[in-house]
């Protein structure tokens, strides 16, 4: 397997659409996952927005510099491309808040799972931001800081604070299932 390195390298220095490609299949999922908790799941609008991270990724990746992970470059440019478009749309990033989405009972992981993700999609923006980085996306909290612009112990906090909204939201509902 061809490292980011390489690959970004073909891309500036040879406009090597290939090597594009291999980089957004590399990390199509991951920012479409993280675009889809920001906007809690909607969908349409996380994929309209992959696309335009992506877009702007090949217009911008020569300015890459390797201070940082190629893919922690990357969610910054999805976080902020999600940013602008709440300011010009008004976008509303709380989920509106409804007994109807926890049920008493959930028979499987997957159920459970899923009602994690629904849980996660009421936490504020900069919780949930920070718990889909940590957790989904598995970044440290420096790679956290670097993509929002937090210091360092406001990333902690959202991190600790979001994960005691949903356990005790799923304690509160009598479902047993550790949020990290």
């Amino acid at each position: 397997m061809i490292d980011d390195k390489t690959l970004i390298a073909r891309v500036v220095l040879a406009d090597d659409h290939h090597a594009f490609a291999t980089l957004v299949r590399r990390y199509q999922q991951a920012i479409r996952q993280f675009l889809r908790r920001l906007t809690s799941g909607d969908q349409a609008l996380a994929d309209d927005l992959a696309q335009e991270v992506f877009t702007t990724l090949y217009h911008k990746i020569a300015s890459y510099r390797s201070e940082a992970s190629f893919g922690t470059w990357l969610h910054s440019i999805a976080y902020r491309t999600f940013l602008n478009e709440k300011r010009k749309s008004h976008y509303a990033n709380e989920v509106p808040y409804s007994d109807a989405i926890i049920e008493p009972m959930v028979a499987s992981n997957a159920e459970k799972d899923l009602l994690v993700e629904s849980l996660i999609n009421r936490l504020g923006l900069a919780e949930r931001t920070c718990i889909t980085l940590a957790y989904s996306a598995g970044m440290s909290h420096q790679e956290i800081m670097e993509i929002t612009q937090l210091p360092l112990g406001t990333v902690k906090s959202n991190i600790n604070r979001g994960k005691k909204k949903v356990e005790t939201w799923l304690h509160a509902n009598q479902i047993t299932r550790s949020v990290s």
